[in-house]
């Protein structure tokens, strides 16, 4: 055995020529294949994460959106409701309310529901063909709100009260509040979801990585023996994993905006049926605003950038434990 043979191998220094042409070597070829059953499986992992968070995102956006528009139309009309009392006329008190009504400042259009509006106001529930004389329905006197700062609604509550029978009047105050109460809660719950998904992509990319490091051991064992940098092999890893997570990303975030165009087609289309009908009026309709496309599109980029940095950490982390 000859002397160089016998003698002690060293790591290379960084600045090393053999290093640098080792690293330029590398610098055309990925240390990860790029592709790989692994590498499609992590796409593909990545693309329904990220399905799943637009989605949410998406459900979060309409539901704000629906619960503010919601919150303004009632916001910008009061009622009057008006019983049924046994030897009152409830016609004249509905024309006293309407009376009454437009006496206050601020106040714009009023308009008493007539028995037919007030049939079809009832008929999803209580069916067609409904006989008001036969129940104790209260009669309706929509207020619309002109200019709420000119309006005094206590002075309107206590002069209904008092000069109307069987009348009281209706801010729908405590239903804004749950309203906005309900759509606080679904959106906390949302991000909740949204975060629990970000953080299951984290992982899996965790898992990911590590697999794609131990199946590619005797190449970073070797660049790490000549001396490369571990910046250099995660620099590597970060590229292959932004790749996938850019590709995931679109194909999850394309399929979420394709299935909330579907949706937004679909509810148009099913205008007039009933079901959907009250399904619309709850919620106005599944059309995502910009500001939810906007969303996803940030959310497809975050989801790259996310895979991305989660690797290198990775990488980091387990370099650390070789050395």
């Amino acid at each position: 055995m000859s002397a160089d043979s016998a003698a002690p191998r060293t790591h290379r220094p960084a600045d090393d020529p053999v290093v640098r042409d080792d690293a330029d070597h590398w610098s055309g070829a990925s240390i990860v294949p790029s592709q790989s059953i692994a590498g499609r499986a992590l796409t593909l992992v990545i693309a329904i994460m990220t399905f799943l968070a637009s989605l949410t995102a998406g459900a979060v956006t309409v539901i704000d959106d629906a619960a503010r528009s919601w919150a303004s139309d009632i916001g910008r009309e009061v009622t009057i409701e008006i019983r049924p009392i046994d030897g009152v006329d409830i016609d004249a008190e509905i024309r006293r309310a309407v009376a009454l009504a437009q006496e206050f400042s601020g106040v714009g259009r009023v308009h008493a529901l007539s028995d037919d509006e007030t049939r079809r106001l009832l008929e999803p529930w209580l069916g067609a063909g409904l006989d008001l004389d036969a129940l104790p329905v209260p009669r309706l006197v929509i207020v619309e709100i002109a200019d709420p700062a000119l309006l005094d609604l206590a002075e309107m509550d206590r002069e209904v009260g008092e000069t109307i029978r069987g009348a009281s009047l209706d801010d729908h105050a405590a239903w804004v509040d749950r309203l906005r109460a309900m759509a606080g809660a679904m959106v906390v719950g949302g991000v909740t979801i949204l975060v629990l998904v970000l953080v299951a992509l984290v992982l899996s990319v965790v898992f990911a990585t590590r697999a794609a490091m131990a199946g590619n051991s005797d190449i970073i064992g070797v660049l790490h023996f000549v001396g490369a940098e571990a910046g250099f092999i995660a620099r590597e890893f970060q590229r292959h994993f932004l790749m996938l997570g850019i590709r995931g990303g679109a194909i999850g975030g394309g399929l979420a905006i394709a299935v909330f165009a579907l949706a937004g087609w679909l509810t148009q289309g099913t205008a007039g049926i009933p079901g959907a009908d009250q399904l619309t009026a709850f919620i106005g309709g599944v059309s995502i605003p910009p500001f939810g496309y906007g969303a996803v599109l940030v959310l497809i980029f975050a989801v790259a950038i996310l895979t991305a940095a989660t690797s290198r950490f990775a990488v980091h982390g387990a370099l650390a434990e070789i050395e």
